[in-house]
């Protein structure tokens, strides 16, 4: 059975880890009807709007 020769310093740990950090955030781009901040290929959840059409109706 495989033991490791040296114990993995606290460095190398949090190193190794940091990996799965790197993602980069979902851009967000402008709404053509309300101009407010949405996600891209959703509907806007402030006017309803998606591809120049009201989808969702909101009050």
């Amino acid at each position: 059975m495989a033991v490791p020769k040296r114990k993995t310093s606290k460095s190398k740990r949090n190193m190794r880890r940091a990996s799965n950090s790197k993602y980069v955030a979902v851009g967000y781009v402008k709404c053509p009807q309300c101009h407010e901040p949405k996600l891209p290929h959703r509907v806007c959840g402030d006017c309803g709007y998606y591809k120049n059409r009201e989808v969702v109706e909101v009050n």
